[in-house]
């Protein structure tokens, strides 16, 4: 018999597989570096558009740079991006993705992040 202060096995073993569900990732990305030229508007074969241009990141230890792609879906971050000037600074919160298409070659894919907010620094 259980009591009713006394949780069943059975609502253990349903407590325990739902703890084993919980997923605990995060994709939550926070850049500064600097715009290295004008973005572009890219029409996609669906009529969605992307603003897309590249950041320049300068790694901590000071040797050397990355260069990271970026896409602006929203309407808000595509109309910021475009404003943005090559050498200008900023900082872009976001998340990154891996996007596929289907190239001549074949399925083709590479990361980018995906900017929520674009702000001049």
């Amino acid at each position: 018999m259980t009591s009713k202060n006394t949780p069943s096995k059975s609502k253990d073993k349903k407590r325990d597989q739902t703890q084993d569900q919980i997923d605990l990732s995060l994709n939550d990305v926070l850049l500064r570096g600097r715009v290295s030229a004008p973005a572009t508007v890219k029409e996609l074969p669906s009529g969605d558009k992307v603003v897309e241009f590249r950041l320049i990141i300068t790694r901590t230890d000071r040797d050397g740079v990355d260069t990271l792609d970026i896409a602006a879906w929203s309407a808000k971050s595509r109309k910021t991006a475009l404003s943005l000037k090559g050498d200008e600074w900023v900082e872009i919160s976001g998340s990154v993705h891996r996007r596929f298409w289907q190239a001549p070659t074949g399925l083709a894919s590479r990361w980018q992040v995906e900017a929520l907010e674009i702000s001049r620094l």
